[in-house]
């Protein structure tokens, strides 16, 4: 009784002087909630062979049969590619790819000859292609000015600096300025079916509708003021590497001329890996039952102005039709196969493996 009565006496000495030392101590107790104490219900699925072969088995039956459908559709669109870089002597734009000089008054044309062996239903959609080109490079896809893009009269004659080297001309803005702009793709592409008669006939090629609608009436938009781009552009100077000013990009279409090109559009969204390809144009569905391209001979025209052998790149032309899943891809179907099937050998294999020591001994007992 004299212990207890001296121990809770030290006790309480104690805690008043640590009291009269430091203070109320704060209490670091976390509140007794069941959030704060770890108290939640929580879902603790144990997993059987019940539960576990089923998912494999369903997921096996859904995944196959999708990618199969994603495989066939990518294999039964139509696309046929040539590439006219010119690398080859006895290539047709060898000479042109050889000789090339910049910003020259007569530039270098060369026709390639193909054969369709099948013909091209629905839209045809033309692309041009390069290989080894890094648009993804981190100083390329910051070197361009969007507020100029957009017809920002201040960023129209003092650009963003992002856009070194390519800002501006000696003391004149370049607009539009930076990298992207600069080395925008600019061969002219025509293309022509050679009948039975062997008479050339231009196949018409849709220049607009090219673009996403978003980048066309939202991203991109002319100087503000009278309608007249060459007075809107006067005080600016063209892209080093450009052969021509931005307002006379397509001067007989006030709709597609000046940032609002389509062309100019496309070009400027930036790709994500050095080979890609880039909407060039649409050869619309022809009325009836006959082929946008019907089989046998073709003439690509093509006025050489993009060199690409100076980064050791490749330039092509392809020509395809699409489906509702876009264009003719069959990563998707094959990883869809692959992962069905991948699922669904594992769970035979576990079913087996269920099936042969399900009927082990459970007992605790320890034989004698």
């Amino acid at each position: 009784m004299m212990a207890s009565s001296y121990n809770a006496k030290e006790e309480d000495g104690h805690h008043s002087g640590a009291s009269s030392g430091t203070g109320l101590s704060k209490n670091k107790k976390p509140d007794n909630t069941a959030f704060k104490q770890q108290r939640l219900p929580a879902w603790q699925p144990i997993l059987t062979a019940g539960s576990v072969l089923p998912a494999f088995f369903v997921i096996g039956l859904i995944f196959i049969p999708i990618g199969i459908g994603l495989y066939v559709t990518s294999n039964n669109i139509k696309e046929f590619e040539i590439d006219y870089t010119g690398v080859s002597s006895d290539s047709p734009c060898y000479n042109c790819a050889k000789n090339f000089t910049w910003n020259t008054t007569e530039p270098c044309v060369c026709t390639v000859n193909f054969t369709l062996l099948q013909p091209f239903e629905s839209n045809v959609f033309m692309y041009y292609g390069l290989s080894n080109f890094y648009q993804n490079h981190r100083r390329y896809v910051k070197s361009r000015d969007d507020r100029q893009l957009n017809g920002d009269l201040s960023a129209l004659t003092d650009p963003s600096k992002e856009c070194e080297p390519y800002r501006k001309s000696g003391d004149v803005s370049i607009a539009p300025c930076g990298a992207i702009a600069n080395s925008l793709f600019n061969d002219t592409l025509v293309l022509y079916y050679v009948d039975s008669n062997n008479s050339k006939i231009e196949v018409p090629l849709v220049k607009k509708g090219i673009a996403w609608w978003t980048d066309k009436h939202v991203k991109f938009r002319n100087p503000a003021g009278n309608g007249n781009l060459t007075l809107a552009f006067r005080d600016t100077a063209k892209p080093v590497n450009w052969a021509k000013p931005v307002y006379e990009l397509d001067p007989s279409d006030p709709d597609n001329n000046g940032f609002i090109n389509e062309d100019f559009i496309v070009w400027m969204r930036t790709a994500a890996l050095p080979t890609f390809r880039k909407l060039y144009r649409i050869i619309q569905k022809k009325s009836g039952t006959t082929p946008t391209l019907p089989n046998g001979n073709y003439m690509l025209n093509i006025t050489y102005n993009y060199p690409v052998l100076s980064f050791d790149g490749r330039k092509r032309m392809i020509l395809s039709t699409i489906s509702w899943m876009g264009g003719k891809n069959p990563f998707l179907g094959i990883a869809y196969i692959t992962v069905g099937s991948i699922c669904f050998f594992l769970g035979v294999v576990l079913l087996i493996i269920h099936h042969k020591y399900d009927n082990r001994n459970t007992s605790a007992d320890i034989p004698s």
